[in-house]
């Protein structure tokens, strides 16, 4: 059964940071690109970052260039977000996606705020 499961999202403060987890079971996600994408309260999706399948090359929106870093772990099968000096734009629920899979994970709440 293929699922995307998310964690590591809760309240922050500004200038706070937070790692996200998207642990992948049924399918080896190191074949596929993964991709992080967000949805602030009352907006629509926002692309955050995505890395290739072996992992080698990654991406990121200019919002979170420099301040977000996205990762993978083949052993435990799992893509991270390190997020870093956020900032209260930043809150938002933020998923998981298999592009090959075209497979959702849930999501994870991100809240910023003091």
């Amino acid at each position: 059964q293929v699922q995307l499961v998310e964690s590591g999202g809760g309240l922050v403060q500004p200038g706070g940071s937070l790692r996200l987890s998207c642990a992948a079971s049924g399918f080896s996600f190191s074949y596929y690109a993964m991709i992080w994408v967000r949805q602030a309260p009352g907006k629509g999706l926002e692309w955050v970052s995505d890395i290739s399948s072996g992992s080698d090359t990654t991406n990121y929106a200019d919002s979170v260039k420099g301040r977000f870093t996205i990762s993978g772990d083949n052993a435990k099968n799992t893509v991270y977000l390190q997020m870093n000096s956020l900032r209260p734009e930043d809150t938002a629920v933020y998923y998981c996606y298999c592009s090959g899979m075209n497979y959702w994970g849930k999501g994870t709440l991100v809240t910023v705020s003091s």
